[in-house]
């Protein structure tokens, strides 16, 4: 049990302080709910599982070691491997053994699984729309992305090293396209 003097020593949050830090709350409780209801409705997905399918379309191949895609969606193993059940019953994706060391499992999406990937899409795209991005300006918007990232940095570099490695290569992709 923590020290009581301890406790009165921490800084409280002032009130407007205490104003954003309930309001990012109540965002990160009812996002996820709205965007996984939208995918459950239309798609018969839950944003976990889109999730998984949106990793594996973006990986080499369009697959990866179960350890790493875990990672890259942030789930656990037991989850992930929940999941992965899930779809694999549905045939969007496969598991197979890799080689190499040790005893390892990659995640394969089938064609299935892109096609619904890419007929689940544009529903979702209309909701994070339709829930974030129409909601504020260009510059609010910019704004969130940065104070997101920041974030993330502090609660996992890891990931925030991940977006950062996907903002960079985003920009040389848009580079690339502007000099040819």
């Amino acid at each position: 049990m923590a020290d009581a003097t301890q406790d009165r020593d921490e800084p409280w949050l002032s009130s407007e302080q205490l104003r954003d830090w309930a309001a990012l709350v109540a965002m990160l409780m009812t996002l996820p709910v709205s965007l996984d209801a939208q995918l459950k409705k239309d798609a018969g997905l839950n944003l976990f599982e889109y999730h998984v399918l949106v990793e594996l379309a973006e990986a080499p191949g369009r697959t990866r070691v179960m350890t790493s895609l875990a990672a890259h969606t942030r789930g656990s193993l037991s989850r992930l491997s929940h999941a992965v059940s899930r779809l694999e019953a549905a045939g969007w994706v496969q598991r197979r053994a890799c080689g190499g060391a040790g005893r390892r499992t990659e995640a394969h999406l089938t064609p299935e699984g892109w096609r619904k990937l890419q007929e689940s899409a544009p529903g979702h795209v209309r909701q994070a729309r339709r829930l974030v991005v129409d909601a504020l300006t260009p510059d609010q918007l910019e704004d969130l992305g940065t104070a997101a990232r920041r974030i993330v940095a502090a609660t996992d570099p890891e990931v925030a090293a991940t977006l950062l490695s996907r903002d960079r290569d985003a920009a040389s992709t848009a580079d690339d396209a502007g000099q040819a």
